[in-house]
């Protein structure tokens, strides 16, 4: 499983997590790159990529998908067993 650190984010028709549309990133190789909100959902569902995001005191926190009761599924990241905000403290791209 690849492990990438995500870096930057782009919002779309709004502010909320529901609204990231696509996510810069970083990974062990020192490879970047940038992907759509929905190719990382799949990723994440098949486990093939774990996503995280590295606060300013340098702690991990992984980035998990939320399946709403209506609307597309999108991502969040999730500490200590609950939803928290810092891939909208992500810089804009």
């Amino acid at each position: 499983m690849n492990t990438v650190r995500m870096t930057h984010k782009r919002l779309a028709g709004g502010s909320g997590h529901e609204h990231i549309v696509r996510l810069w990133w970083t990974d062990a190789a020192n490879r970047v790159g940038d992907n759509s909100t929905a190719e990382f959902v799949g990723w994440i569902e098949a486990k093939t990529v774990a996503a995280y995001v590295q606060d300013s005191y340098g702690n991990r926190v992984s980035v998990g998908v939320v399946t709403p009761q209506f609307g597309a599924k999108y991502l969040r990241t999730r500490a200590d067993g609950k939803w928290t905000d810092n891939l909208l403290a992500l810089p804009n791209e």
